[in-house]
């Protein structure tokens, strides 16, 4: 390497180690936020010799990345997109590609999902004219009720779209075996859960696709970003086509006649020798991140295992010391035989709590604890989807318990046992307060 770049690297490792250093709760001024990114000195250096290259656009480093995140979510292939709805986006219309044939989604096929979850997780569903079928949730694992698939079926029945809520893996091998039984396609929804795992299977490998987010809340971040994992080489090519704008030519950024054949082809009606590099085979976009977001991503990949496990730490320490106010609060189980990698620490109110969900929320907003909805809550409740075609298998009621008296709190890998251990003793405090203690009037008051 150069050496005035590895000068210039020196001194912004020693600038980010001084400027970025993590900071440790304070109890005089207390915050214990709901999520935040983790990084170190590296991502900076590595944000920096990418920039020097200024490959502004997706290139070697978006390869790189690309290839170490199929390696490590064990997958066959991985393309980074500039965010994780993003990614859905990208699933969904991979999913209706004529180029799938007899397989293809189209317009007015139905996509079983839950009602309660993240808002693109369902609209790419709607957007490509599709109808999706709301199934319920159960508790406590805030994941699909597995006992309603079959009731959700019906003849137009071609794919389920299912996230694993807050990083807790819903039942894949009970989702899997409808799937493969009505031969349905199984879109995974990993932008909560990167590094979980069921029956020590990776999430991401038990669908066809699956999509992941790295926006600051999730398990690693690049800011903006996330990806879209594949099963097969077919369904790479039409993902990556509809990324890049649907073009037919599979060159990489920057090189040019990778096939030997870039004006000896012929395509549909156009001329002979049409320049490959301008045929377009699907209706695609623009989804390309860039060279930098990755060069962070290389670096975020390989803190991937010790942010699972700070996750987990936290949340089990919640866990414990929330254990005796489980008669007014729900707490967050781990489906049965899943290693979560956990995303929040959801609660739900019991109707026997002494205050209401938006009680507690602001007791402990007020005293620095940052709480989140449980995103969308019942999505047919939200204002965009009033007008949504949809169809509605069985009743939404823990979709509408968790609407009304659930939230969630951080256990992110950037709080330390003191942030964990204050939030705990805000809870008590909120729904089990200390008895006022009178205080002894004097002899004298009065006289």
């Amino acid at each position: 390497m150069d050496p005035t770049v590895m000068d210039i690297l020196a001194r912004v490792a020693a600038h980010a180690a001084e400027r970025h250093r993590p900071a440790e709760f304070d109890p005089r001024r207390p915050a214990v936020p709901v999520s935040g990114k983790v990084f170190g000195p590296e991502e900076i250096v590595e944000l920096v010799r990418a920039s020097l290259d200024f490959w502004l656009t997706s290139g070697p480093e978006t390869a790189r990345f690309e290839r170490a995140l199929a390696r490590r979510a064990g997958v066959r292939h991985a393309l980074m997109v500039n965010s994780g709805s993003s990614a859905n986006l990208l699933a969904m219309a991979t999913l209706c590609s004529p180029a799938l044939g007899e397989r293809a989604l189209r317009p007015g096929d139905e996509v079983i999902t839950v009602a309660a979850g993240f808002p693109t997780t369902v609209n790419p569903i709607v957007q490509h004219g599709l109808v999706p079928v709301f199934v319920d949730i159960s508790l406590p694992t805030y994941n699909v009720d597995v006992r309603r698939l079959e009731d959700a079926l019906s003849p137009r029945t071609r794919a389920v779209v299912l996230a694993h809520t807050l990083g807790n893996p819903f039942e894949l091998a009970a989702v899997r075996e409808v799937c493969a039984r009505h031969g349905l396609w199984l879109v995974e929804d990993c932008c909560d859960a990167l590094g979980a795992r069921y029956d020590g299977q990776r999430v991401g490998t038990f669908g066809e696709v699956a999509t992941l987010s790295f926006y600051p809340a999730h398990q690693i971040t690049t800011g903006e970003g996330g990806a879209v994992l594949l099963a097969t080489a077919a369904l790479r090519r039409i993902s990556e086509s509809l990324r890049d704008w649907g073009r037919d030519c599979w060159c990489d950024t920057g090189c040019d006649n990778t096939c030997g054949k870039r004006f000896a082809q012929q395509h549909g009606t156009l001329p002979p020798g049409y320049d490959h590099k301008y045929v377009y085979s699907e209706l695609g976009y623009n989804l390309k991140a860039t060279d930098l977001q990755a060069a962070i991503g290389n670096v975020q990949l390989a803190r991937l295992d010790d942010f699972v496990a700070r996750r987990a730490h936290n949340h089990a320490r919640l866990s414990q010391g929330l254990a005796d106010l489980v008669d007014l609060l729900v707490l967050p189980e781990a489906t049965p035989g899943a290693a979560p990698s956990w995303f929040g620490f959801a609660l739900t109110v019991r109707d026997q709590a002494p205050v209401s969900a938006f009680e507690l929320r602001h007791a402990l907003e007020a005293r620095g604890v940052a709480t989140r909805q449980l995103f969308a809550g019942n999505v047919l409740r939200q204002p965009a989807y009033q007008r949504v075609e949809h169809r509605v298998a069985g009743p939404l009621a823990a979709t509408n318990a968790v609407t009304e008296r659930a939230f969630w709190i951080g256990c992110y890998p950037g709080l330390s046992d003191a942030h964990i251990d204050y939030a705990i003793a805000v809870l008590h405090d909120a729904l089990r307060p200390a008895p006022r203690r009178g205080r002894a009037r004097s002899a004298t008051v009065g006289r």
